[in-house]
């Protein structure tokens, strides 16, 4: 019995002393995401890790090529459809990345509201992002749930923020916590005001930028009409026996190689020029 209750004060004891270390800046920090964990972050999905969405372009680039096979009977045509097919899952991951940043475009200026509501009424300001977990919009609800248990469980502020904001994985959410933690570091009487303008901000812009994004997608609509069309016009073409041996022979690739790059280039430059520039995040 002595035995069990002197391994329990010191491991007791030893949690406290752990508790009380300071994790360095650097070593705090959020690790760095790839190109592709930054994209699935942005775009909310939950539950779908980098090799399952390696995975998932790998299944779609098969099948698409093994359904042209059996249409065409040419491995040229299943090669090039197929790496079409494999661009699926890229393409549904970037539009539901635009979705969801147009959508916490216009959550942002509420969000910042409660904010300075609950800040102006008293709160501390991690309970102020805390409340956000049932009070604010209900797409970053689950987001701000986790900062909470974030922060009960370390009681370090810098971090719980720096782990919301590798999750939230927006823009204006880096300039939102950003501020917060250097209002919290350095102080300060102004927050309120500073929300208050951050909040006008925010809805200016979006109402701006929605503007400007209705005037662009005819832009962006036309370049996909005229870079998918020859291809599914190829498509159908090659349903015929004399389209498959011309496009078979080593003349046939170089046409199709060729047409394929120009395609690329083509489709990148007009979509260059009718983009819109894009919020760069303060830290990725």
């Amino acid at each position: 019995m002595s035995l069990l209750l002197g391994l329990t004060l010191g491991m007791g004891f030893f949690l406290v002393w752990r508790s009380a270390w300071v994790v360095p800046e650097a070593a705090a920090r959020v690790r760095a995401s790839s190109r592709v964990e930054r994209l699935i972050l942005r775009s909310g999905i939950q539950n779908l890790s980098q090799r399952g969405f390696i995975t998932a372009t790998a299944i779609c680039g098969v099948v698409c090529a093994f359904i042209v096979l059996l249409a065409t009977t040419s491995p040229i045509m299943a090669v090039l459809f197929g790496s079409f097919g494999s661009a699926i899952p890229w393409a549904v991951l970037r539009w539901r990345a635009g979705k969801r940043a147009a959508a916490l475009r216009e959550q942002w200026p509420e969000v910042v509201d409660h904010l300075r509501s609950a800040i102006r009424a008293g709160l501390p300001l991690p309970d102020a992002l805390a409340q956000l977990s049932t009070q604010g919009p209900a797409d970053l609800q689950p987001h701000f749930r986790e900062f909470a248990l974030d922060y009960r469980a370390s009681g370090r502020f810098n971090d719980a923020a720096e782990r919301l904001r590798y999750r939230l994985a927006d823009p204006v959410a880096d300039k939102i916590i950003t501020a917060l933690r250097i209002t919290r570091e350095v102080g300060g009487s102004d927050l309120g005001q500073m929300l208050s303008t951050l909040s006008s901000f925010l809805r200016e812009s979006a109402r701006t930028r929605g503007e400007l994004e209705a005037r662009q997608s005819w832009t962006v609509n036309a370049a996909r009409l005229a870079v998918g069309a020859p291809w599914a016009i190829l498509l159908l073409l090659s349903m015929q026996p004399q389209a498959v041996a011309a496009y078979s022979s080593w003349t046939g690739v170089g046409v199709l190689l060729g047409g394929l790059v120009v395609s690329l280039i083509c489709y990148r430059v007009m979509l260059r020029i009718g983009s819109l520039p894009e919020e760069e995040r303060v830290i990725k």
